[in-house]
């Protein structure tokens, strides 16, 4: 490997097109290892990129794309000034290319398969319709169907299976090429010259009489037209893979107010400078991080801290671009622009946990490295013995169709439809009960975990602020209601909707206010129905001599709730405790986890009093809070690295970054795009019941998966040596090409009859 020069190397993520299973990334990467100036090179088939560390003296993009072309695929080059993390434009239309032209393909395929397979294998099924479809030329039918289906749908394999044979290896490509092209080959001549395989056919009969020489078109444009559909799905997935980067990145505000040459003017947030001064009005975006320079707002920032109520900003307190201004107006001096902002971060944190994933290879793709060459040198000493042991007159048809009959058999429609049979089975299961699955590895990901880690707001909880407790004090609770709706009716903070959203439930009218004053950092004053009230904190009452009972006010904020003080006329009135509810089966789905051994975390960005508040109400023995999204990420990291396997369960911004550190990420639907496109599962309803259901649902699909690879796997195993004619010298029976098709078809259709079990299974307990 060379090694780059620079000080510093540079850096570049090139999204790769073509690849088709874990052996490609193996290629690419080994070929951009290689190259003059490359230092380090990691291809994630997951992801479809290929992150390259290089000195741009002794290389640049472009020759490195030059190298991924040289291996068999393609890139896509980023754009100048392209952020560290994002998806261009010109990957998007890549991968929709590469969707469209195997969509194509498919369709092609399917279209000529149909009648090739009627054909076929018609009067196989319905001995009735032999008539019908033995007609003379039919052989001649069928080689101009089958012909494009291998040879323009199915050519992707045969270049593949090029590819890897100049690499000196062998992968999927190479069995399905192998093994459609053996039954293509046989068939051509059978067509073209039948009496060349007629006497063979004879002599392994058991008798003299000459019988009819079968074809086999079918096998040949059946699997290629399977094996394209599994395909087809891999492009859609594949063209989705940056669905999470592109939503972090449309939160950021598309301009900023800037103060320039004694005005103001909105530019471009790339234009934004270091030490500039920006304007935040009341419901903007804060566009950038900075320092507020003066006014006084609330500031929503769920999307970092997962905390539901706004945060308070004064003079020098930090803000965070992408964030949300509920009320005020302030300045900021911009500390952070561009690729340096938390936010930016973020991004770059989500696409570097995705890219240090490791890819699940597939048992099938491990096997096939050594299944195929084992194939290949059976078959190739299947012809040889047979050729050296039969007579002169029939030793090479004899030994040409032991040899295809060994290759027919090897075929991998078993072994091909034993997992996606499976995961779409599973998958759609899934969707009937609430559960979206992307595909198989996040599948396997859930049946092995070991500890779930949930995050609070939004998942556990409910995810907006309630009023939970009304304590009154020299009214009635229908009157402190009433009198703290009312004044809180021209505020724009969310607690203020929490208690009109109170009254309101309680069919309460709220009497007009003729004053009001915000008084940031303590709450407010208004005049109602002509009496003073102040709603707050304990500062704000203490401020005008209002005396209040200290112990109940700190027996509710112990419990995890923000507690509004309420005083009429200077009198104390009552308080109400203003808390995020636990979702009512929140508990029951703890309890189910638990039953099924696993062990439950919560990691928020709350304050430790309420999170174990929360943790006690639903069970969870173990807290994590105050951590920020990259702390998240870190502590879902120290898991793995421990040797737990982790899934992180979120509805947040800010979990997207341990969303996709985990080795599977959960999304509640009722959450935002980042979280529910960073997550491997979407729970549509928001119920932690699904966690559990998703992972009885996996550890379900990945029995039904190792079921179908032992059946595929056996049926080779046995089958195999059949073809090859271990049993011709004691019995004189011979499985003939026509035997090996139909016992492929076979174990076809025991793998997708077991894979379709799953489509019965009960999700429902414990929900």
């Amino acid at each position: 490997m060379s090694t780059a020069t620079a000080e510093t190397p540079s850096r570049v993520d090139l999204p790769v097109v073509g690849m088709h299973c874990a052996a490609c990334a193996v290629r690419i990467e080994g070929a951009l290892g290689q190259a003059p100036g490359v230092s380090k090179a990691a291809v994630n088939f997951a992801t479809g990129r290929a992150t390259v560390e290089y000195d741009p003296a002794a290389t640049a993009p472009a020759a490195l794309r030059d190298v991924v072309r040289g291996a068999g695929y393609d890139a896509v080059l980023p754009p100048a000034g392209h952020h560290a993390g994002g998806v261009s434009e010109a990957e998007e239309q890549a991968r929709e290319a590469e969707y469209n032209r195997t969509r194509l393909k498919f369709i092609v395929a399917a279209v000529l398969t149909l009648p090739v397979a009627v054909l076929g294998m018609g009067g196989h099924l319905v001995p009735s319709l032999v008539p019908l479809l033995d007609f003379p030329g039919r052989a001649w039918v069928e080689l101009a169907l089958a012909t494009p289906v291998l040879f323009w749908a199915g050519w992707e394999f045969f270049s593949g299976a090029w590819a890897a044979a100049r690499h000196r290896a062998a992968d999927m490509n190479t069995l399905v090429a192998i093994g459609t092209l053996s039954a293509y080959v046989y068939s051509v001549v059978a067509t073209l010259a039948p009496e060349w395989l007629a006497v063979g056919a004879s002599a392994h009969a058991g008798h003299g009489d000459a019988v009819p020489v079968g074809v086999y078109y079918e096998v040949a444009a059946v699997i290629v037209t399977l094996i394209l559909l599994g395909r087809l799905l891999e492009a859609r997935a594949r063209s989705r893979t940056g669905g999470a980067i592109r939503a972090l990145i449309g939160l950021s505000p598309k301009t900023a107010r800037v103060e320039r040459d004694g005005g103001e003017i909105d530019l471009p947030l790339a234009e934004v400078r270091v030490g500039d001064v920006v304007r935040v009005r009341p419901g903007e975006k804060v566009p950038v991080d900075g320092t507020v320079l003066d006014g006084t707002s609330a500031v929503d920032e769920s999307m970092l801290t997962g905390e539901p109520l706004p945060v308070t900003k004064a003079p020098g307190d930090p803000v965070i671009g992408a964030t949300v201004n509920t009320t005020g107006s302030f300045r900021l001096t911009a500390t952070k622009v561009g690729a340096d902002t938390v936010l930016q971060q973020i991004v770059r944190l989500v696409q570097e946990a995705q890219g240090s994933k490791a890819t699940i290879q597939k048992l099938a793709d491990t096997v096939s490295g050594y299944f195929v060459p084992a194939v290949l040198c059976l078959a190739v000493l299947t012809f040889v013995v047979w050729f050296n042991l039969m007579p002169p007159e029939s030793r090479l048809t004899f030994a040409l169709l032991t040899f295809v009959s060994v290759l027919i058999i090897a075929c991998p429609c078993a072994l091909g439809l034993a997992t996606p049979t499976a995961v779409m089975v599973g998958t759609g299961r899934g969707a009937q009960a609430g559960i979206l699955i992307k595909g198989g590895e996040p599948l396997e990901a859930a049946g092995r975990l070991t500890t779930v880690v949930l995050d609070k707001t939004g998942t556990v909880t409910e995810g907006k602020p309630t009023v939970t407790e009304v304590v009154a004090a020299g009214v009635s609770e229908a009157d402190l209601i009433r009198l703290a709706a009312a004044a809180e009716r021209q505020s724009e903070h969310p607690l203020a909707r929490a208690v009109i959203a109170a009254a309101q439930s309680r069919g309460l009218s709220l009497p007009p206010t003729t004053t009001f004053e915000a008084i940031p950092g303590h709450g407010l004053a208004a005049t109602v129905e002509g009496r003073t009230v102040l709603v707050g904190n304990a500062r704000l009452l203490m401020s005008r001599d209002v005396a209040f009972d200290a112990a109940v006010a700190e027996r509710t904020a112990t419990a995890g709730r923000t507690t509004l003080l309420v005083a009429a006329d200077g009198t104390f009135a009552g308080l109400l405790a203003v808390a995020d509810p636990v979702k009512p089966t929140s508990k029951a789905a703890v309890e189910r986890l638990h039953a099924m051994g696993l062990e439950v975390i919560l990691l928020t960005g709350d304050n430790r009093g309420t999170a174990e508040a929360v943790a006690r109400a639903v069970g969870i023995d173990r807290v994590l809070a105050d951590v920020l999204p990259e702390g998240k990420a870190t502590e879902v990291n120290k898991l793995r690295n421990a040797g737990r396997v982790v899934a992180m369960v979120g509805d947040g911004i800010n979990d997207a970054p341990a969303l996709a550190a985990a080795d599977i990420g959960i999304a509640m639907g009722t959450g935002t795009d980042v979280a529910i496109e960073a997550a491997g599962i979407t729970l549509v309803k928001g119920d932690l019941s699904g966690v559990a259901s998703s992972i009885e649902l996996s550890r379900a699909t990945m029995r039904t998966i190792r079921q179908n690879l032992f059946f595929a796997f056996a049926y080779n195993v046995f089958g195999i040596p059949v073809a090859a004619g271990v049993l011709y010298p004691f019995t004189g029976w011979l499985l003939s090409p026509i035997l090996a098709s139909a016992a492929m078809a076979l174990s076809s259709v025991s793998v997708v009859t077991n894979a379709l079990r799953l489509g019965r299974l009960d999700l429902q307990r414990g929900s």
